[in-house]
């Protein structure tokens, strides 16, 4: 059994995605991040970070692994699944995870915040990051020209780098002309293990589309956590 602690962000849906897709069983554990149970004692052993997701696997003397991109390999060596064995393969598929880990969840991760988040508006700023997450679109646009997958078969690669580019309109970054993207982006989409993966757990808010009606609380929740890299306690006081 492997236990996830995790929030319904894109990086702690990656992991849920691929415990869904390899059939291992596991214990949801969801942190409130505004209450700053990612903060606590107890998880900062297993993430000395304090950030979701990290997992225990307690078939293995419950050994502990944090970073999404770190629990995703460990998961595919676990099961020799969702990643090939051979040399060539493995590393075809470790460079899509870590283009996504080095680009396109930090570069879509700060138009996040410089879009939604930060209460003042910096046009240049914002121009930046969302400009650079659609540079990076335009790299697996090509990518997925002549492939169907990222790095040949389905693989971590794909569930981590689709789990951002799915909350592309949170980033205000379109992607009507990137065909081979939207293609790949529908296909993994209707993955009955991909479906499950995304409600472990929901969302408050519907990250795939723009102007929900809980999208303004939802930012302001998350405001000061990405202002000043902590949470609040309940009296608002930082954490």
């Amino acid at each position: 059994m492997i236990d996830l602690y995790t929030a319904a962000t894109p990086n702690g849906h990656k992991v849920s995605i691929a415990l869904e897709e390899l059939g291992l069983p596991y214990t949801l554990k969801v942190l409130d991040l505004t209450a700053g149970e990612q903060k606590t004692p107890d998880f900062l052993a297993i993430n000395p970070n304090g950030r979701i997701p990290a997992i225990v696997d307690h078939e293995a003397d419950d050994f502990a692994v944090f970073e999404s991109g770190a629990c995703l390999i460990y998961l595919a060596e676990k099961t020799g699944r969702l990643m090939p064995t051979d040399a060539r393969g493995r590393s075809r598929v470790i460079q899509w995870l870590m283009f996504q880990m080095g680009g396109i969840g930090p570069m879509m991760g700060q138009a996040n915040v410089f879009f939604r988040y930060f209460p003042e508006k910096i046009p240049a700023v914002i121009d930046r990051y969302q400009g650079e997450s659609k540079r990076l679109f335009r790299v697996l646009d090509g990518q997925l020209k002549d492939h169907e997958y990222l790095a040949g078969d389905y693989s971590i690669a794909d569930i981590a780098n689709w789990a951002w580019v799915r909350t592309h309109r949170w980033s205000g970054v379109e992607m009507d002309d990137l065909p081979h993207l939207k293609r790949w982006r529908d296909a993994i989409r209707a993955r009955p293990a991909v479906a499950r993966g995304i409600e472990m757990p929901p969302s408050k808010v519907d990250l795939t589309r723009d102007g929900d009606a809980g999208a303004q609380k939802f930012a302001e929740e998350a405001r000061s956590m990405v202002e000043t890299g902590q949470s609040l306690k309940p009296g608002g006081g930082a954490a």
